[in-house]
């Protein structure tokens, strides 16, 4: 493991860190030395068992809960790091909430969930990082916001899911002006890694190789780049894909939803 020195160690506050991509991201920070603040709403369990992992391979790491569709909750869980631990050096946005809706049956109040959970609580945090829990002056520190290689490759599905993320794409940029020289902010869109709602096995099998370099998508590798753009104290105002190449395939529809039509033509 490459750790840091003492008196070098960064803090990283990983939002929906207990499961799937956000467990990938923690692991590769606390493999880098990083400390680990591990956000969760509902996945106590699982939370304290990852910190448990990390602290056993000598890291720190500590377990902290939010409901990030609520402005009071985020607040507190800001005042809560700022009271244990003073500062951080990193946010990575990665919690999000996926409900599948269409432009012509979406309803408001999903919506404005998801809007809120997906746009307004990585904004919040990067504002944070920017000014309560800004490090040292001369200490670099950034905001990495997850969102979809679907920002690239649009269809309508998940419509209010997709809307959320535009939004939080075109926020990168914005952001990366507006808390410059403190804080540098950095995009990172995956493409499909995991499986999603009642999604098949065969469904996803084919679906996660259809991409040009036709293989799934290896989380570790969005992890790795995570930590990668946390570290590089050159990078800001862009958005990196890593999903083989996915968004360079177009669809009418989100690939799952073509995979099963291929599927069931298969099957005639």
């Amino acid at each position: 493991m490459n750790q840091l020195p003492v008196h070098l160690k960064k803090r990283v506050l990983v939002t929906g860190g207990a499961h799937r991509l956000g467990a990938e991201i923690c692991q590769q920070f606390a493999n880098k030395g990083w400390e680990i603040i591990l956000h969760y709403q509902h996945s106590k369990q699982a939370a304290l068992q990852l910190c448990d992992k990390l602290q056993l391979q000598g890291i720190k790491a500590s377990p902290i809960m939010a409901d990030l569709s609520c402005l009071k909750s985020r607040q507190e869980m800001v005042d809560q790091i700022q009271q244990q631990w003073g500062f951080i050096h990193a946010v990575i946005n990665n919690a999000s909430m996926f409900s599948p809706d269409q432009g012509t049956d979406y309803i408001e109040e999903m919506a404005l969930q998801q809007l809120k959970v997906n746009l307004l609580a990585p904004m919040d945090l990067a504002k944070a990082l920017a000014t309560q829990l800004a490090p040292p002056k001369g200490q670099d520190a950034c905001v990495v916001h997850i969102l979809d290689q679907k920002v690239m490759n649009l269809n309508p599905d998940y419509f209010s899911y997709t809307v959320s993320k535009l939004a939080l794409e075109r926020c990168v940029q914005l952001q990366a002006q507006a808390l410059a020289p403190q804080v540098r902010v950095c995009g990172l869109a995956p493409g499909l890694m995991y499986l999603s709602g009642d999604q098949s096995q065969a469904n996803f099998d084919k679906a996660s190789s259809a991409n040009l370099l036709k293989k799934p998508i290896n989380p570790v590798d969005v992890a790795i780049t995570a930590e990668f753009l946390a570290s590089n104290p050159s990078i800001t105002g862009t958005t990196l894909a890593v999903d083989n190449g996915q968004h360079l395939v177009p669809s009418a529809r989100d690939i799952m939803f073509v995979v099963d039509d291929l599927l069931k033509d298969n099957t005639k």
